[in-house]
């Protein structure tokens, strides 16, 4: 994809921007303060939930992002409610079971100690990542993405947890207790190792085997088939890769950033959102991932910080191109249309290749919903990470 003829977007349009999503979310807090916006919308509007799945914190984190661009009273206690049930939830042990703990913890409750010093949402953090590194596995140095622990048929990672690391990173620090950090450490180094495919696109799951942990094969469960390359997957693979560059200053990380980066880019659409799968590209009938373009331009906006010269020119204008499309092609512009920031996402598409049925297709997505609210933050000031 060449983007010479794009425009970057411009500082006055990223404020205007931000202050539309912050007001969209303001409005929404009467609604979500002690319940939550799950997953996706229908019809593009978010019904309230428990306090479930692996997406809580995404609204959670909107909340802290919308207190800090105000500092209004308002978006701090809403947050701090729902602190208090995220400190809940690790108390019941409830929709735990899984690896999801910085998608719902860092967002949340490590973003609550950053901002406020909520010691509430210090212990909970703490405590989620201890449960986060009991699913580590020696046999192939890796923390299992889903199912109990060590079972057969889940032997595996998955690209998403690169997003999940940053919270073991926060807990060495908070504790002085290196054990979170060296886990992390061995899941990036394995994940590197296997998800990255010859062309530079990559796997969204990855088997390893039981007792010798020798890697096996990788698959899909949301891709459109084993070979083809999930967006959101090359997303992660984006954002993660800076996240850990970020914790580690391993400079090999660098190069499979580049390499993840350049095939994402290469690889978009005229709109420079990509569909939901890059085996589809114009013209097609295939829905958007906006979620992906999103979650890009944030792991882009990171790494730029470590680069110069003509390479961090060449990802920063390209980050702001999209984030300029974004803005201007799927952002919600009127509340009366949805509840959310940011159409046309995807959570999950069934195919004759994968094991998903359709779910949240062509909607807003809260985790797309908080990274387009990151990216505006990114680009308005030096903000401090939550995760």
């Amino acid at each position: 994809m060449c983007m010479i003829n794009f425009s970057e977007v411009t500082t006055d349009e990223v404020k205007k921007a931000m202050d539309i999503a912050v007001n969209q979310i303001g409005s929404d807090l009467d609604q979500f303060t002690d319940a939550f916006k799950i997953n996706g919308t229908t019809n593009n509007f978010y019904e309230p939930s428990i306090n479930r799945s692996w997406t809580s914190g995404f609204w959670t984190g909107q909340i802290w992002l919308a207190y800090e661009w105000t500092k209004d009273e308002r978006y701090k206690k809403a947050a701090e409610v729902q602190v208090e049930s995220f400190s809940k939830r690790m108390d019941e042990a409830f929709d735990i079971n899984h690896h999801d703990m910085g998608f719902l913890y860092s967002l949340s409750c490590v973003a609550a100690y950053k901002l406020t010093q909520n010691t509430t949402g210090k212990e909970a953090a703490i405590r989620a990542a201890d449960h986060l590194i009991t699913r580590y596995q020696e046999d192939g140095q890796f923390i299992q993405a889903w199912g109990n622990v060590g079972a057969d048929d889940n032997y595996r990672l998955i690209i998403d947890c690169l997003l999940n690391l940053p919270l073991l990173y926060w807990a060495t620090e908070a504790t002085g207790d290196e054990k979170y950090a060296d886990i992390a450490r061995r899941h990036i180094d394995t994940s590197l190792k296997v998800v990255l495919r010859e062309d530079h696109s990559t796997y969204h799951t990855y088997y390893f085997e039981k007792g010798t942990g020798k890697p096996l094969y990788g698959e899909t469960r949301q891709g459109y088939s084993d070979d083809s390359a999930w967006a959101r997957g090359q997303a992660w693979g984006i954002y993660g890769t800076a996240l850990s560059y970020r914790y580690t200053q391993e400079e090999s990380y660098k190069d499979i950033f580049y390499k993840v980066t350049d095939f994402f880019i290469d690889n978009l659409p005229k709109d420079l959102v990509p569909y939901w799968d890059f085996e589809f590209n114009d013209p097609s009938q295939e829905s958007k991932d906006s979620s992906a373009a999103a979650i890009a331009v944030c792991g882009i906006l990171e790494m730029c910080k470590y680069l110069d010269g003509e390479r961090k020119e060449k990802y920063r204008s390209a980050a702001l191109k999209i984030l300029k499309s974004l803005i201007d092609n799927y952002a919600v512009k009127d509340p009366k249309s949805s509840n959310g920031l940011l159409l046309h996402g995807v959570y999950a598409r069934g195919t004759a290749h994968n094991s998903c049925e359709d779910r949240n297709v062509d909607e807003c997505n809260v985790w797309g919903d908080y990274f387009y609210l990151e990216a505006l933050m990114r680009e308005l000031k030096d903000w401090e990470l939550y995760w």
